[in-house]
Protein backbone atom coordinates (compact mmCIF):
# COMPACT_ATOMS: atom_id res chain seq x y z
CA UNK A 1 0.00 0.00 0.00
CA UNK A 2 1.10 3.55 -0.64
CA UNK A 3 1.78 5.60 2.48
CA UNK A 4 0.32 9.02 3.14
CA UNK A 5 1.46 11.14 6.08
CA UNK A 6 -1.36 13.26 7.51
CA UNK A 7 -0.24 16.03 9.85
CA UNK A 8 -3.01 17.14 12.19
CA UNK A 9 -2.06 18.67 15.57
CA UNK A 10 -5.50 17.78 16.98
CA UNK A 11 -6.78 14.20 16.78
CA UNK A 12 -9.08 12.11 18.97
CA UNK A 13 -9.40 12.30 21.95
CA UNK A 14 -9.49 16.01 21.03
CA UNK A 15 -13.12 17.11 20.80
CA UNK A 16 -12.55 19.90 18.25
CA UNK A 17 -14.73 19.70 15.15
CA UNK A 18 -11.77 19.73 12.74
CA UNK A 19 -10.48 16.32 13.93
CA UNK A 20 -13.25 14.55 12.04
CA UNK A 21 -11.77 15.51 8.68
CA UNK A 22 -8.54 13.59 9.32
CA UNK A 23 -10.32 10.85 11.28
CA UNK A 24 -12.73 9.97 8.49
CA UNK A 25 -10.11 10.13 5.75
CA UNK A 26 -7.79 7.88 7.75
CA UNK A 27 -10.60 5.42 8.45
CA UNK A 28 -11.35 4.74 4.79
CA UNK A 29 -8.01 5.29 3.02
CA UNK A 30 -6.78 1.68 3.48
CA UNK A 31 -9.75 0.39 1.47
CA UNK A 32 -8.43 2.34 -1.51
CA UNK A 33 -4.79 1.28 -1.24
CA UNK A 34 -3.38 4.02 0.97
CA UNK A 35 -1.94 3.46 4.44
CA UNK A 36 -2.35 6.58 6.60
CA UNK A 37 0.23 7.62 9.16
CA UNK A 38 -1.28 10.18 11.51
CA UNK A 39 1.21 12.66 12.96
CA UNK A 40 -0.35 14.57 15.82
CA UNK A 41 0.38 16.14 19.20
CA UNK A 42 0.06 14.16 22.42
CA UNK A 43 -3.21 14.81 24.21
CA UNK A 44 -1.34 16.02 27.31
CA UNK A 45 -0.85 19.29 25.41
CA UNK A 46 -4.50 19.80 24.41
CA UNK A 47 -6.37 22.64 26.09
CA UNK A 48 -9.85 21.37 25.22
CA UNK A 49 -11.77 18.69 27.11
CA UNK A 50 -10.76 15.19 26.03
CA UNK A 51 -13.35 12.90 24.46
CA UNK A 52 -12.34 9.27 24.96
CA UNK A 53 -15.59 7.98 23.46
CA UNK A 54 -14.56 9.66 20.21
CA UNK A 55 -11.24 7.86 20.49
CA UNK A 56 -13.17 4.57 20.47
CA UNK A 57 -14.30 5.32 16.91
CA UNK A 58 -10.74 4.99 15.58
CA UNK A 59 -9.97 1.74 13.72
CA UNK A 60 -7.93 -0.77 15.67
CA UNK A 61 -4.28 -0.77 14.71
CA UNK A 62 -4.35 2.68 13.12
CA UNK A 63 -0.84 4.12 13.15
CA UNK A 64 -0.66 7.33 15.18
CA UNK A 65 2.62 9.15 15.90
CA UNK A 66 2.50 11.69 18.75
CA UNK A 67 4.90 14.52 19.53
CA UNK A 68 5.32 17.09 22.28
CA UNK A 69 4.50 20.80 22.13
CA UNK A 70 5.69 23.94 23.88
CA UNK A 71 3.48 25.42 26.58
CA UNK A 72 1.18 28.30 25.71
CA UNK A 73 3.01 31.53 26.58
CA UNK A 74 2.60 35.21 25.77
CA UNK A 75 -0.90 34.62 24.44
CA UNK A 76 0.28 32.04 21.87
CA UNK A 77 -2.09 29.13 22.34
CA UNK A 78 -2.38 27.73 18.81
CA UNK A 79 -1.28 24.12 19.07
CA UNK A 80 -0.03 23.97 15.49
CA UNK A 81 2.36 26.82 16.21
CA UNK A 82 3.43 25.47 19.60
CA UNK A 83 4.20 22.06 18.10
CA UNK A 84 5.60 23.21 14.75
CA UNK A 85 9.23 22.30 15.50
CA UNK A 86 8.34 18.91 16.99
CA UNK A 87 6.02 18.03 14.11
CA UNK A 88 8.67 19.03 11.58
CA UNK A 89 11.36 16.92 13.22
CA UNK A 90 9.24 13.76 13.41
CA UNK A 91 7.77 14.23 9.92
CA UNK A 92 11.27 14.57 8.49
CA UNK A 93 12.27 11.28 10.14
CA UNK A 94 9.21 9.48 8.81
CA UNK A 95 9.65 10.76 5.27
CA UNK A 96 13.35 9.88 5.20
CA UNK A 97 13.04 6.46 6.85
CA UNK A 98 9.86 5.21 5.18
CA UNK A 99 8.45 5.24 1.67
CA UNK A 100 5.96 8.03 2.24
CA UNK A 101 4.49 9.05 -1.11
CA UNK A 102 2.45 12.06 -0.09
CA UNK A 103 2.11 14.60 2.71
CA UNK A 104 -1.39 15.92 3.46
CA UNK A 105 -2.16 18.75 5.88
CA UNK A 106 -5.75 19.67 6.81
CA UNK A 107 -6.04 23.19 8.23
CA UNK A 108 -6.68 24.68 10.76
CA UNK A 109 -4.31 24.81 12.56
CA UNK A 110 -3.24 27.11 9.74
CA UNK A 111 0.39 27.28 10.81
CA UNK A 112 0.72 23.54 10.14
CA UNK A 113 0.46 24.31 6.41
CA UNK A 114 4.00 25.73 6.57
CA UNK A 115 5.26 22.20 7.22
CA UNK A 116 4.34 21.18 3.69
CA UNK A 117 6.63 23.77 2.15
CA UNK A 118 9.43 23.17 4.66
CA UNK A 119 9.41 19.39 4.22
CA UNK A 120 9.13 19.68 0.44
CA UNK A 121 12.22 21.89 0.32
CA UNK A 122 14.10 19.34 2.45
CA UNK A 123 12.93 16.06 0.88
CA UNK A 124 11.13 16.97 -2.37
CA UNK A 125 8.00 15.19 -1.13
CA UNK A 126 4.75 16.22 -2.78
CA UNK A 127 2.25 17.81 -0.44
CA UNK A 128 -1.30 19.04 -0.26
CA UNK A 129 -3.25 21.43 1.94
CA UNK A 130 -6.90 20.82 2.81
CA UNK A 131 -8.99 23.86 3.71
CA UNK A 132 -11.52 22.99 6.40
CA UNK A 133 -11.83 26.75 6.92
CA UNK A 134 -10.52 29.64 4.78
CA UNK A 135 -7.13 30.88 6.03
CA UNK A 136 -7.49 34.41 4.63
CA UNK A 137 -10.88 36.01 5.10
CA UNK A 138 -12.56 39.39 5.01
CA UNK A 139 -13.14 41.07 8.36
CA UNK A 140 -16.69 41.85 9.37
CA UNK A 141 -17.61 45.23 10.85
CA UNK A 142 -17.05 44.23 14.47
CA UNK A 143 -13.93 42.16 13.77
CA UNK A 144 -12.22 45.03 11.97
CA UNK A 145 -12.27 47.02 15.21
CA UNK A 146 -10.16 44.46 17.08
CA UNK A 147 -6.39 44.49 16.69
CA UNK A 148 -6.11 40.71 17.20
CA UNK A 149 -8.44 39.94 14.28
CA UNK A 150 -6.71 42.53 12.08
CA UNK A 151 -3.29 41.06 12.89
CA UNK A 152 -4.51 37.49 12.29
CA UNK A 153 -5.61 38.38 8.76
CA UNK A 154 -2.39 40.29 8.02
CA UNK A 155 -0.29 37.30 9.16
CA UNK A 156 -2.48 34.94 7.12
CA UNK A 157 -2.00 37.01 3.96
CA UNK A 158 1.77 36.90 4.49
CA UNK A 159 2.11 33.20 5.38
CA UNK A 160 -0.37 31.53 3.03
CA UNK A 161 1.59 32.22 -0.20
CA UNK A 162 4.71 30.81 1.45
CA UNK A 163 2.90 27.65 2.59
CA UNK A 164 1.16 26.80 -0.69
CA UNK A 165 3.82 27.93 -3.16
CA UNK A 166 5.03 24.41 -4.02
CA UNK A 167 1.81 22.51 -3.26
CA UNK A 168 0.72 19.72 -5.60
CA UNK A 169 -2.82 19.44 -4.22
CA UNK A 170 -5.27 21.97 -2.81
CA UNK A 171 -8.59 20.69 -1.47
CA UNK A 172 -11.42 22.06 0.61
CA UNK A 173 -14.80 21.14 2.03
CA UNK A 174 -16.29 23.29 -0.75
CA UNK A 175 -14.85 25.08 -3.78
CA UNK A 176 -15.36 28.47 -2.15
CA UNK A 177 -12.91 27.56 0.59
CA UNK A 178 -9.97 27.54 -1.83
CA UNK A 179 -11.26 29.86 -4.56
CA UNK A 180 -9.48 32.76 -2.90
CA UNK A 181 -6.27 30.71 -2.76
CA UNK A 182 -6.36 30.41 -6.55
CA UNK A 183 -6.97 34.13 -6.97
CA UNK A 184 -4.13 35.08 -4.62
CA UNK A 185 -1.75 32.45 -6.05
CA UNK A 186 -2.61 32.09 -9.78
CA UNK A 187 0.46 29.95 -10.49
CA UNK A 188 -1.22 27.13 -8.56
CA UNK A 189 -3.87 26.75 -11.27
CA UNK A 190 -1.17 25.39 -13.59
CA UNK A 191 0.84 23.62 -10.90
CA UNK A 192 -1.62 21.95 -8.54
CA UNK A 193 -4.65 19.70 -8.63
CA UNK A 194 -7.77 21.12 -6.96
CA UNK A 195 -10.74 19.31 -5.51
CA UNK A 196 -13.80 20.06 -3.37
CA UNK A 197 -14.85 17.33 -0.95
CA UNK A 198 -17.47 17.77 1.78
CA UNK A 199 -16.95 16.40 5.26
CA UNK A 200 -19.21 13.46 4.56
CA UNK A 201 -21.25 11.49 7.04
CA UNK A 202 -20.26 8.30 8.82
CA UNK A 203 -23.09 5.87 9.52
CA UNK A 204 -20.93 3.88 11.93
CA UNK A 205 -20.74 6.87 14.30
CA UNK A 206 -24.50 6.78 14.78
CA UNK A 207 -24.52 3.02 15.28
CA UNK A 208 -22.03 3.42 18.13
CA UNK A 209 -24.62 5.35 20.17
CA UNK A 210 -26.43 2.16 21.05
CA UNK A 211 -23.25 0.22 21.77
CA UNK A 212 -22.11 2.86 24.29
CA UNK A 213 -25.59 3.29 25.86
CA UNK A 214 -25.28 7.08 25.99
CA UNK A 215 -28.15 9.21 27.29
CA UNK A 216 -29.05 12.90 26.72
CA UNK A 217 -28.59 15.25 29.68
CA UNK A 218 -28.97 18.87 28.56
CA UNK A 219 -32.74 18.96 28.27
CA UNK A 220 -35.74 16.68 28.76
CA UNK A 221 -38.59 15.94 26.41
CA UNK A 222 -41.67 18.09 26.97
CA UNK A 223 -45.16 17.10 25.95
CA UNK A 224 -46.60 19.45 23.38
CA UNK A 225 -43.21 20.87 22.40
CA UNK A 226 -41.29 20.44 19.16
CA UNK A 227 -37.65 20.41 20.23
CA UNK A 228 -34.96 21.08 17.64
CA UNK A 229 -31.21 20.89 18.14
CA UNK A 230 -28.56 23.11 16.61
CA UNK A 231 -25.14 21.70 17.47
CA UNK A 232 -21.80 23.35 16.72
CA UNK A 233 -20.08 26.68 16.54
CA UNK A 234 -21.70 29.83 15.16
CA UNK A 235 -19.93 31.51 12.26
CA UNK A 236 -19.64 35.31 12.38
CA UNK A 237 -21.71 35.63 9.21
CA UNK A 238 -24.50 33.41 10.55
CA UNK A 239 -25.76 35.97 13.07
CA UNK A 240 -27.59 38.10 10.50
CA UNK A 241 -29.85 35.25 9.28
CA UNK A 242 -30.28 34.11 12.89
CA UNK A 243 -31.48 37.57 13.91
CA UNK A 244 -33.89 37.59 10.97
CA UNK A 245 -35.30 34.30 12.24
CA UNK A 246 -35.61 35.59 15.81
CA UNK A 247 -37.35 38.72 14.56
CA UNK A 248 -39.84 36.62 12.56
CA UNK A 249 -40.58 34.47 15.62
CA UNK A 250 -40.95 37.52 17.86
CA UNK A 251 -43.37 39.24 15.47
CA UNK A 252 -45.77 36.26 15.49
CA UNK A 253 -44.79 34.48 18.69
CA UNK A 254 -48.12 32.73 19.17
CA UNK A 255 -47.50 30.74 15.97
CA UNK A 256 -44.27 29.35 17.48
CA UNK A 257 -45.55 28.45 20.96
CA UNK A 258 -44.71 24.76 20.38
CA UNK A 259 -41.16 25.45 19.22
CA UNK A 260 -37.97 25.04 21.23
CA UNK A 261 -34.53 25.41 19.62
CA UNK A 262 -31.63 24.15 21.72
CA UNK A 263 -28.22 25.57 20.72
CA UNK A 264 -25.39 23.29 21.85
CA UNK A 265 -21.69 24.17 21.82
CA UNK A 266 -22.22 27.66 20.42
CA UNK A 267 -20.20 29.50 23.07
CA UNK A 268 -17.30 31.89 22.82
CA UNK A 269 -14.81 29.14 23.69
CA UNK A 270 -14.90 25.36 23.94
CA UNK A 271 -14.87 25.03 27.73
CA UNK A 272 -16.72 28.16 28.91
CA UNK A 273 -20.12 27.25 30.33
CA UNK A 274 -21.09 30.93 30.49
CA UNK A 275 -19.70 32.13 27.16
CA UNK A 276 -23.14 32.78 25.68
CA UNK A 277 -23.38 33.88 22.05
CA UNK A 278 -27.06 33.15 21.34
CA UNK A 279 -28.53 34.30 24.67
CA UNK A 280 -28.07 38.09 24.13
CA UNK A 281 -29.85 37.92 20.79
CA UNK A 282 -32.62 35.75 22.21
CA UNK A 283 -33.11 38.19 25.09
CA UNK A 284 -33.31 41.10 22.63
CA UNK A 285 -36.40 39.49 21.08
CA UNK A 286 -37.81 38.10 24.36
CA UNK A 287 -37.31 34.48 23.31
CA UNK A 288 -34.80 33.35 25.95
CA UNK A 289 -35.76 30.22 27.93
CA UNK A 290 -39.17 30.04 26.27
CA UNK A 291 -38.31 29.24 22.65
CA UNK A 292 -34.52 29.65 22.54
CA UNK A 293 -32.10 27.78 24.83
CA UNK A 294 -28.29 27.75 24.75
CA UNK A 295 -25.63 25.46 26.25
CA UNK A 296 -22.40 27.29 25.31
CA UNK A 297 -19.84 24.67 26.31
CA UNK A 298 -18.80 22.20 23.64
CA UNK A 299 -19.87 18.65 24.52
CA UNK A 300 -18.36 15.40 23.19
CA UNK A 301 -19.20 14.42 19.62
CA UNK A 302 -21.18 11.30 20.46
CA UNK A 303 -23.05 13.25 23.14
CA UNK A 304 -24.11 15.63 20.39
CA UNK A 305 -25.39 12.71 18.32
CA UNK A 306 -27.43 11.31 21.22
CA UNK A 307 -29.08 14.71 21.70
CA UNK A 308 -29.91 14.77 18.00
CA UNK A 309 -31.32 11.28 18.39
CA UNK A 310 -33.46 12.40 21.34
CA UNK A 311 -34.77 15.61 19.70
CA UNK A 312 -37.81 15.92 17.48
CA UNK A 313 -35.78 17.46 14.70
CA UNK A 314 -32.57 19.20 13.65
CA UNK A 315 -32.09 22.92 13.04
CA UNK A 316 -29.39 23.87 10.53
CA UNK A 317 -28.32 27.46 9.92
CA UNK A 318 -26.07 28.67 7.13
CA UNK A 319 -24.40 32.04 6.70
CA UNK A 320 -24.39 34.93 4.25
CA UNK A 321 -21.34 33.34 2.56
CA UNK A 322 -22.38 31.29 -0.51
CA UNK A 323 -19.71 28.60 -0.12
CA UNK A 324 -20.55 27.65 3.47
CA UNK A 325 -21.94 24.14 3.81
CA UNK A 326 -22.47 23.24 7.48
CA UNK A 327 -20.82 19.95 8.40
CA UNK A 328 -23.75 19.33 10.73
CA UNK A 329 -25.82 18.71 7.57
CA UNK A 330 -24.38 15.20 7.35
CA UNK A 331 -24.99 14.45 11.02
CA UNK A 332 -28.54 15.70 10.60
CA UNK A 333 -29.33 13.42 7.66
CA UNK A 334 -27.80 10.37 9.36
CA UNK A 335 -29.81 11.06 12.52
CA UNK A 336 -32.89 10.46 10.32
CA UNK A 337 -34.73 13.30 12.01
CA UNK A 338 -36.65 15.97 10.05
CA UNK A 339 -34.43 18.97 9.35
CA UNK A 340 -35.44 22.62 9.40
CA UNK A 341 -32.72 24.52 7.52
CA UNK A 342 -32.10 28.15 6.63
CA UNK A 343 -29.28 28.23 4.09
CA UNK A 344 -27.69 30.43 1.46
CA UNK A 345 -29.27 29.39 -1.82
CA UNK A 346 -25.83 28.58 -3.29
CA UNK A 347 -24.79 26.29 -0.42
CA UNK A 348 -24.36 22.68 -1.54
CA UNK A 349 -26.34 21.66 1.56
CA UNK A 350 -29.54 22.86 -0.15
CA UNK A 351 -29.22 20.18 -2.81
CA UNK A 352 -28.09 17.54 -0.32
CA UNK A 353 -31.17 18.02 1.85
CA UNK A 354 -33.50 18.22 -1.12
CA UNK A 355 -32.43 14.89 -2.59
CA UNK A 356 -32.29 13.22 0.82
CA UNK A 357 -35.95 14.15 1.33
CA UNK A 358 -35.24 14.93 4.95
CA UNK A 359 -37.00 18.17 5.78
CA UNK A 360 -37.66 21.77 4.79
CA UNK A 361 -35.16 24.33 3.52
CA UNK A 362 -35.61 28.10 3.44
CA UNK A 363 -33.02 29.37 0.93
CA UNK A 364 -31.92 33.01 0.91
CA UNK A 365 -29.57 35.14 -1.17
CA UNK A 366 -26.94 36.37 1.28
CA UNK A 367 -27.44 39.71 3.02
CA UNK A 368 -29.87 40.75 0.31
CA UNK A 369 -32.16 37.89 1.30
CA UNK A 370 -32.46 38.61 5.02
CA UNK A 371 -35.82 40.30 4.58
CA UNK A 372 -37.07 37.17 2.79
CA UNK A 373 -36.23 35.17 5.91
CA UNK A 374 -38.27 37.54 8.06
CA UNK A 375 -41.21 37.43 5.68
CA UNK A 376 -41.30 33.68 5.00
CA UNK A 377 -40.01 31.97 8.14
CA UNK A 378 -43.50 31.53 9.60
CA UNK A 379 -44.69 29.85 6.38
CA UNK A 380 -41.58 27.66 6.46
CA UNK A 381 -42.36 26.73 10.07
CA UNK A 382 -45.93 25.78 9.10
CA UNK A 383 -44.58 23.61 6.27
CA UNK A 384 -42.10 22.01 8.66
CA UNK A 385 -44.85 21.11 11.15
CA UNK A 386 -46.69 19.29 8.37
CA UNK A 387 -43.46 17.52 7.35
CA UNK A 388 -42.93 16.50 10.96
CA UNK A 389 -46.44 15.01 11.14
CA UNK A 390 -45.87 12.80 8.09
CA UNK A 391 -42.18 12.05 8.62
CA UNK A 392 -40.76 8.57 9.20
CA UNK A 393 -37.06 7.52 9.25
CA UNK A 394 -37.82 5.31 6.24
CA UNK A 395 -38.75 8.39 4.21
CA UNK A 396 -35.11 9.57 4.19
CA UNK A 397 -33.53 8.82 0.82
CA UNK A 398 -30.26 7.34 2.03
CA UNK A 399 -29.36 6.11 -1.46
CA UNK A 400 -29.09 9.71 -2.67
CA UNK A 401 -26.88 10.43 0.33
CA UNK A 402 -24.30 7.76 -0.48
CA UNK A 403 -22.16 10.16 -2.51
CA UNK A 404 -21.81 12.29 0.63
CA UNK A 405 -20.69 9.41 2.84
CA UNK A 406 -17.22 9.59 4.39
CA UNK A 407 -16.24 6.58 2.30
CA UNK A 408 -17.29 8.25 -0.96
CA UNK A 409 -15.54 11.48 -0.01
CA UNK A 410 -12.33 9.55 0.75
CA UNK A 411 -12.58 7.84 -2.62
CA UNK A 412 -12.67 11.30 -4.22
CA UNK A 413 -9.48 12.21 -2.36
CA UNK A 414 -7.80 9.02 -3.55
CA UNK A 415 -8.75 9.79 -7.16
CA UNK A 416 -6.95 13.12 -6.79
CA UNK A 417 -3.91 11.54 -5.12
CA UNK A 418 -3.59 8.94 -7.86
CA UNK A 419 -3.20 11.67 -10.48
CA UNK A 420 0.34 12.46 -9.45
CA UNK A 421 1.61 9.48 -7.46
CA UNK A 422 3.08 6.29 -8.87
Amino acid sequence: MKKILIITPHYPPSNLAAVHRSRLFAQHLPEFGWEPIILTVHEDYYEETLDWNLHKLLPKGQRIEKVKAFSAIAGIGDLGLRALAHLYKRALQLIRNEEVEFLYIPIPSFYSALLGRLLHEKTDIKYGVDYIDPWVYELTGNESKHFKHWLTVKVAKFLEPIAVKKASLITGVAEGYYKGVQERNPHLIRQAVFGAMPYGGEKRDHEMLHELTLKPYLFEKKEGKIQLVYAGAMLPKAYQPLEAIFKAISDTKIAFEQLEIHFIGTGKSANDENGYNIKPLAEKYSLWQTIIFEYPKRIPYLDVLIHLDNADGVFILGSTEPHYTPSKTYQGVLSKKPILAVLHEQSSAVEILKFANVGVVLPFDGEAGLLIIEQTFMATWTQYQETLRLFTPQSVNMKSFEEYSARAVTKSLVNLLNQFTS
